[in-house]
């Protein structure tokens, strides 16, 4: 338990493996594992001089491997390292052992993080990047003890490249993405941190015996705080969390979640067939088939057929609708869907087919070209996207419908002139009217093939299908070539024209592009048009006499695209002008504000001069009245501050205390002791804070409350 004691070897003797029932056998290599590692070989040779002197602390940290990170970090935060440590089990009592210990944090969780990046791991809320995410925003958490509140820790990447680098040569490689990574997960964490320490601070006002289980998941919920992080806060304040409460609430949101789950997967997975259903869609578009069964369920009857050429939803596209045809009868396919190897067709109306009947089946043709369409511009997006923007822009998701298709990858944000340049290559290769074409390989070959694209994650059977777009059919040499079992055009000139309609944010770190392709285009410009008119008209109302709109061509989908695009940028233009306009009115009203505010405050700190606060009521103010005020009158006055409004049957506080008198007073805790009294709430720092409620009768009752907390704070009076 001493730090002093440092083990340098722990050896293992490799011999044997550990068989599932228990036995054990002889390895045909054995071998002694010896466990020093570098940091440890390090610490041991550089902290004893060769093993000569062992007079100083020896600790991975005080070797030249960590040195340049602490080096990095002295320099942000202007704050220096010491190598103090606390006593065991503790968060550190003294203030540079806080400060000691977030150093080291930082330092080890920055070389996890950008080790596991370069490796092709990405933060997430699941599985092994639910790992890092919860790394990262513990060091985050660690930057305030340093005075960080702005996004610092992708700033070390760079000094670890330089030390790692040349050892590690995938650092290099992705010292981009790794940044990039970790300063949008950090910018994302950093939204929500503050807030919850604010949340944690207010709960521990109201319970400081300890954190319960409820609480922690409401941190954990809302603000994104790991169990652990909430543990570092409490450890730090010498209190326990209610783990086993915290378990049970996470257990209950699983069991929802579960049976969210399970009320689909009965509906398709209590469905069995007596054989695989033989999938005839990619070069036929009907086909005869003979009825196996027919199944009731929750969403419809289900006819299963031994052929059927309807595509089964999966892997993002859609399924097929379409019909069934016999004995002079036509049942109509509502939707196609996959339990196993078992195609679904869902069936309208109270009627089907008969069991053993021969029928007809036939997909919506109009339909599944749209989907193809669209299916097929994916690909050529993904593609793109690695021309465009990164190589490291992973598929993380995809929709493909008749309507539109979504795309969800891994990135920052793209630039307007990436959005461009994208939309723009893959029109050209549109153009090329390059064919397309599939092929069956064994999948072990697949694996060896980098130019295949293949998702981790993903199962693929034993034999798999390469979609090729581009080179020669069958010789797998184009220049999009991907695994998928998906429908798909000829050539890429039936595509027609392809737009990006947006792109943004769909979690931390994920991207989604929603694009469309051929008649949608044109569908997609004249409600665009629509839209913008609406925009227009808006803008107009806000400044009579902006420039017009331009007018809309919609003869074909490329000049239609063409003429929105104009529109968009005349409208961005017209947007600005607007604003600057609002602007300048904002600045004039804001400017009559400060007057207003201005002369109330001098007759209310006339009345309160002397006092040991200023409790006021002003007359049909609202919040931004009343913080004008309030900070006119801190400038007069150096004691606690509360002003009160009623506008239209609500109730505003403001409350201010200067920050000398914060020990004894805090402006949070007034409004939070008096907002519920009018039926609201509110919070803010120690020095300022705002609050409302809705029922203005109880005013006087909530003013009193105030001056009783003011007179029981013991402030002395007012200093003119």
């Amino acid at each position: 338990g001493d730090p002093r004691c440092i083990e340098i070897w722990n050896l293992v003797f490799i011999q044997f493996n550990a068989n599932a029932d228990g036995t054990f056998s002889p390895l045909p290599q054995r071998h002694v594992d010896t466990g020093m590692g570098f940091e440890r070989v390090t610490a041991i040779i550089q902290r004893t001089k060769n093993l000569t002197d062992f007079s100083a602390t020896i600790s991975n940290y005080e070797t030249d491997i960590f040195r340049p990170l602490f080096e990095e970090i002295e320099k942000l935060s202007g704050k220096r390292y010491r190598s103090t440590l606390p006593k065991f089990g503790s968060a550190g009592e003294a203030e540079q052992e806080k400060i000691d210990i977030a150093f080291r944090v930082t330092a080890d969780h920055i070389r996890t993080l950008a080790f596991a990046i370069a490796d092709g791991i990405q933060p997430s809320n699941e599985g092994r990047g639910y790992v890092l995410r919860r790394i990262l925003r513990r060091a985050v958490r660690y930057g305030r003890t340093l005075g960080f509140h702005e996004p610092f820790f992708y700033k070390l990447v760079d000094v670890l490249v330089r030390t790692m680098g040349g050892i590690f040569p995938e650092l290099q490689a992705k010292q981009q993405l790794v940044r990039d990574t970790i300063r949008r997960e950090e910018e994302a964490f950093n939204n929500t941190l503050d807030k919850g320490i604010v949340l944690f601070e207010s709960n521990l006002a109201e319970n400081p015996a300890s954190i319960d289980g409820d609480f922690a998941f409401r941190l954990y919920d809302e603000q994104g705080f790991p169990l652990d992080l909430t543990e570092l806060m409490a450890r730090e304040r010498g209190l326990t969390v209610d783990k086993e409460g915290f378990e049970r609430r996470m257990e209950q949101q699983r069991s929802r979640a579960r049976q969210a789950q399970k009320k689909t997967a009965i509906e398709v997975s209590e469905i069995s067939a007596k054989q695989p259903t033989q999938f005839l869609g990619y070069e036929h578009d009907h086909t005869g088939a003979d009825v196996q069964e027919i199944a009731s369920a929750k969403s419809g009857s289900v006819v299963i057929l031994n052929n059927s050429v309807c595509y089964a939803e999966m892997g993002g596209q859609v399924g097929d609708t379409g019909e069934l045809v016999g004995d002079g009868k036509i049942w109509r396919v509502a939707q196609t869907q996959k339990s196993g190897e078992t195609w679904l067709h869902f069936v309208d109306g109270t009627e089907e087919p008969a069991v053993g009947e021969h029928v007809t089946v036939r997909y919506h043709v109009p339909r599944r070209r749209a989907i193809e369409r669209h299916h097929t511009v994916t690909h050529l997006l993904h593609w793109a996207l690695h021309e465009i923007v990164s190589r490291d822009a992973v598929q993380k998701g995809s929709y493909v419908g008749p309507e539109k298709l979504t795309f969800d990858f891994s990135s920052a944000a793209m630039t307007h002139h990436q959005v461009r340049d994208v939309e723009r290559l893959v029109n050209e290769r549109i153009a090329e009217n390059a064919g397309v074409a599939w092929t069956e390989i064994p999948y072990a070959e697949a694996k060896k093939r980098a130019d295949i694209q293949q998702f981790f994650g993903d199962k693929y059977s034993d034999v798999v299908r390469v979609v090729q777009i581009g080179g020669e059919a069958s010789a797998l040499n184009g220049y999009s070539m991907e695994l998928c079992g998906g429908t798909h055009v000829r050539a890429t000139g039936e595509i027609g024209w392809f737009k990006i309609v947006s792109e943004s944010a769909i979690a931390a770190g994920i991207r989604r592009i929603e694009a469309v392709a051929g008649d949608q285009v044109l569908k997609w410009a004249e409600q665009e048009a629509a839209r913008q008119e609406e925009k227009f008209a808006a803008l107009s109302r806000k400044k009579p006499g902006i420039t017009a709109l331009p007018d809309f061509a919609s003869e074909n989908s490329a000049k239609g695209v063409e003429a929105i695009d104009a529109r968009s940028a005349h409208l961005k233009q017209l947007d600005a002008e607007v604003h600057e306009w609002e602007k300048q009115h904002a600045k004039a009203a804001e400017a009559e504000l400060v007057i207003r505010a201005t002369t109330l405050a001098n007759e209310i700190a006339a009345s309160h001069t002397g006092a040991n606060a200023c409790i006021a009521e002003v007359p049909n103010a609202d919040g931004a009245l009343l913080q004008a005020v309030a900070d006119a009158l801190k400038e007069k006055l150096s004691v606690p501050i509360l002003l009160a409004g009623t506008t239209s049957g609500r109730v505003d506080f403001v409350a201010t205390v200067p920050k000398h008198l914060t020990q004894k007073i805090r402006a949070n805790e007034i409004i939070q002791r008096i907002a519920p009294i009018v039926g609201g709430k509110g919070g803010g720092r120690p020095d300022n804070a705002r609050g409302s409620g809705k029922d203005p009768s109880r005013l006087s009752e909530a003013l009193d409350e105030a001056r009783a907390m003011v007179a029981a704070a013991v402030i002395p009076a007012a200093e003119a």
